[in-house]
C-alpha cells in the first residue's frame, strides 16, 4: 500500500511539508487528514480522534485544538509514522538502484531511490564539542566556524551508500565552499569503490527547490544518462 508515488497537488505539498527541514510551522490538520485519507486507512473513533493504519502500523491522532499542527513533537510523530509504515522496497540486483545524495554544510539527505515518495535518511554533522578541529588555520575554518572533521560527517554518509547501485550527488557552491565537491573528493581518497559508483555531481539551488523538484531532477538525469 505504498501509494506516495501517486501524490500530487496539495497532498504532495503536505507530504513535503511533513519532511521539510527546518520544520514547517503552517501545516494544517485538514491537509494532513486529506493526505492520510489517500495513503492510509483512517477511522474516526467515538471520541473524535483519528486512528490511521498503514502497512500494519497505526497512529492515533487526537482531535486538534487548533487548525494547524501546533508543535514540533506532533509534526515529528507524523513524520516517524510515515517512515515506519513505508513498505520495504524489494532489494534490487546489483547496479539497478539509483541513489541520490543531497548534501550541504548542515545535513546529508540520502535517498535510496530517485522515485517520488522515497523517505530519505538524514545524517547531520557531529557536534563540534566532539569532532571539530581547533587548529587556528584558515583551511580549518568555514564561514567563521571550525570545519567538522570530514571523517565524522562523510563517514556515516558513505556507510549509508554501501548498497548496490549508481549514485548522483546534489549540492551548492563551488570549491571549498561546496560540501558536495568535498564529499566526492573524500570518497575518491577513502572509498574508491563507492566513488566509482558516483555517476554525477550537480550544483542545484536546493533552498528554492522542493523535495519533489529535486527528485524530478534526479530522474531526469538518470533518464538522460541512460544509467542502468
Amino acid at each position: 500500500m505504498n501509494l506516495i508515488p501517486t501524490l500530487s497537488g496539495s497532498r504532495l505539498r503536505t507530504y513535503n511539508a511533513i519532511f521539510q527541514h527546518p520544520v514547517s510551522h503552517n501545516l494544517e490538520w485538514r491537509h494532513v487528514r486529506e493526505l492520510f485519507n489517500q495513503i492510509a486507512e483512517v477511522v474516526e473513533q467515538p471520541n473524535g480522534n483519528l486512528k490511521v493504519t498503514r502497512n500494519g502500523q497505526s497512529i492515533v491522532l487526537q482531535t486538534p485544538k487548533t487548525k494547524d499542527v501546533a508543535d514540533v513533537e506532533e509534526l515529528m510523530a507524523l513524520r516517524h509514522f510515515i517512515q515506519r509504515s513505508e513498505k520495504p522496497l524489494a532489494e534490487a540486483p546489483a547496479g539497478e538502484s539509483h541513489w541520490l545524495v543531497v548534501i550541504n554544510h548542515h545535513e546529508a539527505r540520502i535517498y535510496s531511490s530517485e522515485m517520488l515518495g522515497t523517505v530519505p535518511e538524514r545524517i547531520m554533522p557531529h557536534q563540534p564539542t566532539d569532532f571539530f578541529r581547533h587548529a587556528h588555520n584558515s583551511k580549518d575554518f568555514a564561514r567563521g566556524k571550525e570545519k567538522p572533521d570530514p571523517n565524522s560527517f562523510f563517514g556515516p554518509v558513505a556507510a549509508a551508500l554501501k548498497g548496490p547501485g549508481k549514485i548522483l550527488v546534489f549540492g551548492t557552491g563551488k570549491g571549498t565552499s561546496s560540501e558536495m565537491e568535498q564529499f566526492v573528493a573524500w570518497l575518491g581518497e577513502h572509498h574508491q569503490d563507492i566513488a566509482a559508483r558516483v555517476v554525477g555531481s550537480l550544483v542545484v539551488d536546493e533552498h528554492h527547490l522542493s523535495e519533489a523538484q529535486l527528485l524530478s531532477k534526479a530522474r531526469e538525469f538518470y533518464s538522460a544518462a541512460h544509467v542502468a
